[in-house]
């Protein structure tokens, strides 16, 4: 590295309360600390290029290696570490990737800082979130996603004696219920909203992957005796200032329940926000990639849940192609294509499989609030026919999450689509804002300079 990129990794420039500026120079960078971008940096580092991995979370690991998880000797996630660190991976926590100044330039910003990152290749690993679905309760305490309850419990939430309905659909409902089952959770009914076909026709599509079908014996034993229904789906959560019972729905009948946590979660959406500020192009609500894992943006990768929900062990594949096209080791890459091939064929299956129904889209009732940062409740959205017009009338998804909670929900009970992303694509500081106002400090110019 150069003189100027030493002195700018250990030199502050003041800009009132927060502290400084930080610059880093790649030639890789990857954004993204889960099993796509972990795999994707450990490859391009192991072809001696100058890599960087950035990630919003305290650690690496992403929401599938959180905690303890990744600190298991042999573990898939104690692997890719060790592989990061004997490659000397530069690793960046803490950090959100919030605006690009210029090109081949991103600011993140971190509790004390913000970085600027100069790279020549990009990878984005981005992830995905929960779709959350509207229904008369679900901003009450208590009542929260599928996974964020995993990530509470995994960061040491007690939950040992506690009443948990699980409802919405995908694998995660299981998996989520046998690990806090797992902490001492009583699952008390597991809600499935897809059908027993749907569920056998999924279950046949897996004989080809026996891995598959042994994790789903293994969650049947560990959740043997829990109800799991099937057709069945959250109908409304009810409590004072907290959730004292759900409502459910199944068999065309309703059944109220005593809970202390209602988990909720209707499959998984892609993160697209940093993909699109990039001009990368969007298809079918995935970004859209080559054979190879590349953008429609000259140098810009993707890999993972931003190209389509697959489960971890498509993410890591996909992962390693990127990870190797980017440093130019093309037939290495192409090695991999038949493991993707076989992973894709589950992604297929799983998307169809676990399809919302159309039922769910009356769980709202004309009071129930869709857009939580703005208290925008449903009566006012669907008299709008599209999300921009909403938004100018009524300020739903402009609020501090920018639309990632209602998003999905009115794409679903709106067929609404996001049109446009502009940054900041997440709340920053103003001094960060700053930063990406004035652009980089003189002192940057010869870091810089060949990321034009």
């Amino acid at each position: 590295m150069s003189a100027v990129v030493e002195r700018c990794a250990r030199q502050e420039w003041k800009s009132g309360p927060m502290s400084r500026e930080v610059c880093h120079q790649f030639e890789v960078l990857v954004v993204g600390g889960g099993p796509a971008g972990l795999a994707a940096a450990a490859r391009a580092a192991e072809a001696s290029a100058t890599v960087g991995i950035v990630d919003d979370n305290p650690k690496l690991g992403g929401q599938i290696w959180r905690g303890a998880d990744q600190d298991a000797a042999g573990s898939d996630a104690s692997m890719w570490l060790a592989r990061l660190k004997a490659r000397g991976v530069a690793v960046i926590c803490g950090a959100s990737v919030f605006d690009l100044p210029r090109p081949r330039v991103l600011l993140a910003e971190a509790e004390t800082a913000v970085h600027v990152l100069a790279y020549s290749k990009l990878i984005l690993a981005t992830g995905a979130r929960e779709r959350f679905l509207p229904f008369l309760g679900w901003t009450l305490q208590n009542v929260i996603g599928v996974g964020g309850l995993q990530a509470m419990v995994k960061s040491g939430l007690p939950i040992r004696g506690r009443r948990v309905v699980i409802s919405g659909t995908g694998p995660l409902l299981p998996a989520v219920a046998a690990h806090l089952r797992e902490r001492g959770a009583e699952i008390m009914v597991i809600c499935e909203q897809a059908s027993w076909t749907n569920l056998l026709g999924f279950g046949c599509s897996l004989l080809q992957q026996p891995g598959k079908i042994r994790q789903g014996l293994r969650l049947s034993r560990q959740l043997a005796g829990v109800k799991f229904l099937t057709n069945a789906w959250v109908v409304s959560a009810h409590g004072g200032t907290a959730l004292e019972y759900a409502v459910i729905r199944s068999k065309g009948e309703t059944k109220a329940i005593p809970c202390d946590y209602l988990a909720c979660g209707f499959h998984l959406v892609p993160n697209l926000e940093l993909p699109m500020l990039l001009g990368c192009r969007i298809r079918n609500g995935c970004v859209e990639v080559d054979d190879l894992q590349q953008t429609a943006v000259p140098n810009i990768l993707c890999a993972g849940e931003p190209t389509g929900v697959g489960g971890v062990e498509l993410s890591i594949v996909e992962g390693e192609i990127a990870g190797l096209a980017a440093v130019g080791r093309v037939d290495e890459a192409k090695r991999r294509f038949r493991e993707r091939a076989k992973h894709r064929a589950f992604a297929h299956a799983l998307d169809h499989a676990f399809r919302l129904r159309h039922e769910l889209s009356s769980l709202p009732s004309p009071d129930t609030v869709v857009c939580r940062c703005e208290d925008v409740r449903y009566s006012r959205l669907d008299r709008y026919a599209s999300w921009r017009s909403a938004k100018l009338h009524t300020r739903c998804g402009m609020g501090p999450c920018q639309g990632r909670v209602c998003g999905p929900a009115v794409q679903f009970l709106f067929n609404w689509n996001s049109e446009s992303v502009r940054p900041p694509i997440l709340p920053v500081r103003v001094e960060s804002l700053a930063v990406s106002a004035s652009g980089p400090r003189s002192e940057y110019a010869e870091v810089l300079g060949g990321s034009k």
